[in-house]
């Protein structure tokens, strides 16, 4: 569609008249309410990036199982992005799921799941990455065009994208959970190096070692194993 509020509003509605079947994608050129983590907008320049989301019935998951859908989901688009930019490109996984290169966000993830009983019946996962877009307001952002100076046909690329996320989801579904979880540590922002963070107003220094099993950091500081929700931690440097 040319224009929409948010893709996962779109697919939303879909789910609620019960017209979504199982792979269904909304994608945008224009985003007027593009959503992110934490609440926070994703701001895009109209035809210029990629804005999707996908409806998926992960129901083979329990509720408590919700982190392995987002590793499967991130390691897809971060598969389909080192693709284009290479194995070596400086790409990581900012958790729970933004993509990074080197030290710029490329893009981000949302998922939103619907659960009935002891079963996730529905997730719609929303992608957003920046793709032709080369001016931000935020300084930390870039796009693939900024990368790597080329400018990007959205459709094949969109396909493209799809297939990789399938690939990982397929994974997911027939039970890898072991190498999907060492893909996502070996990709990880920041996994096993010493930083600083803030964390209830106060700067500490510490280290990523892992993530739960509910997807919650843990963050050595201190000689001691923390852990963190959203909101909970912020990176500083």
């Amino acid at each position: 569609m040319p224009e929409c509020t948010s893709t996962n509003s779109e697919a939303q509605a879909l789910v609620v008249k019960n017209s979504a079947t199982d792979g269904c994608t909304v994608i945008t050129d224009k985003q007027t309410a593009g959503r992110g983590q934490r609440g926070n907008r994703w701001d895009t320049i109209p035809g210029e990036n990629l804005t999707l989301s996908v409806i998926w019935q992960p129901r083979f998951l329990a509720p408590t199982d919700q982190f392995q859908l987002s590793q499967a989901v991130a390691l897809g688009v971060l598969d389909w992005v080192r693709s284009l930019l290479g194995a070596d490109a400086a790409l990581r996984l900012k958790w729970p799921n933004d993509i990074y290169f080197g030290t710029q966000k490329l893009g981000g993830i949302l998922i939103e799941n619907t659960i009935s009983g002891a079963k996730i019946q529905y997730s719609i996962v929303g992608i957003g990455i920046n793709v032709n877009q080369r001016e931000f307001e935020i300084p930390t952002a870039t796009s693939l065009a900024s990368i790597t100076d080329r400018t990007y046909a959205l459709p094949t690329l969109a396909t493209r994208l799809l297939e990789y996320l399938e690939r990982r989801y397929l994974m997911l579904r027939a039970g890898r959970l072991a190498m999907l979880r060492f893909d996502y540590l070996q990709a990880l922002y920041r996994y096993q190096e010493h930083h600083t963070y803030e964390v209830a107003g106060r700067l500490v220094r510490g280290q990523i070692v892992g993530v739960d099993e509910t997807g919650r950091l843990v963050v050595e500081i201190d000689n001691e194993l923390r852990t963190f929700a959203l909101q909970e931690i912020k990176y500083i440097n």
